[in-house]
């Protein structure tokens, strides 16, 4: 087995656990179809996470880096799962949040178009266009996977992980070292960078989950599963 057909199958295992994790929320609009309202839970993840996909669905393109077939799939597939999630939230949602929902959305959609025609027309080669749009995509790739810092902030301020689901925690260290292997096994730091802080992101939860879980009341009518934690999908 040569190392194209290794990278192919790590590349598969790592879509799967990938989509594990952009299915995630179903718990949390589950409750929100139930109850008819959004409650308290935010769109901001859900967001965040359709501009993610997008940037690294357009990275993935033949245009920009060609042969990424399965960067192309997974994050395609995560487009239209959270498309899905958010329009679900903004069925449910106050006008007040469907406001600030257009604003973002039509933002978002304002900097894929500029990102697009910049890369298509100002870079005219695969590694030019590569590396314009991976460096982006790793910077806010970054920042996805540290968003779960204010969760492990508040576990370490309440000495509980009910609001921290450890199979998310265990997802995204699966995913990040996942990906880095797929990375490795043809060099792309776009790829390796981001997921390496994902590992890193999610062995440090599953270590404050085994600190924590035996002071963790779960007696608490509220099921940490349907709590709205942010869990960054690999979006490689």
């Amino acid at each position: 087995m040569d190392r194209s057909q290794v990278r192919l199958i790590v590349g598969i295992v790592g879509n799967i656990i990938a989509l594990y994790l952009f299915l995630s929320p179903i718990p949390t609009f589950r409750k929100i179809v139930k109850h008819k309202s959004v409650q308290a839970f935010r769109p901001d993840l859900y967001l965040a996470t359709l501009m993610n996909c997008t940037m690294w669905l357009f990275y993935g393109l033949p245009l920009v880096h060609p042969h990424s077939l399965l960067l192309v799939t997974i994050n395609g597939a995560g487009v239209l799962i959270t498309l899905t999630f958010c329009t679900i939230f903004f069925i449910f949602s106050p006008w007040s949040c469907r406001k600030k929902m257009i604003i973002v959305l039509i933002l978002e959609a304002l900097v894929i178009a500029t990102l697009v025609a910049v890369t298509l027309t100002l870079s005219h080669t695969h590694h030019a266009r590569s590396m314009l749009v991976g460096i982006l995509c790793s910077i806010f790739n970054i920042i996805m996977y540290a968003s779960p810092l204010t969760i492990m902030t508040t576990v370490i301020r309440t000495k509980s992980v009910k609001y921290m689901p450890i199979c998310i925690s265990i997802g995204n260290l699966l995913n990040g070292t996942i990906w880095v292997v797929y990375a490795a096994l043809e060099f792309d730091p776009f790829i390796m960078i981001p997921n390496a802080v994902g590992a890193v992101s999610g062995m440090i939860q599953i270590g404050l989950y085994a600190k924590y879980n035996k002071t963790t009341n779960w007696d608490d009518d509220e099921s940490p599963n349907e709590i709205d934690m942010p869990a960054s999908a690999s979006n490689a």
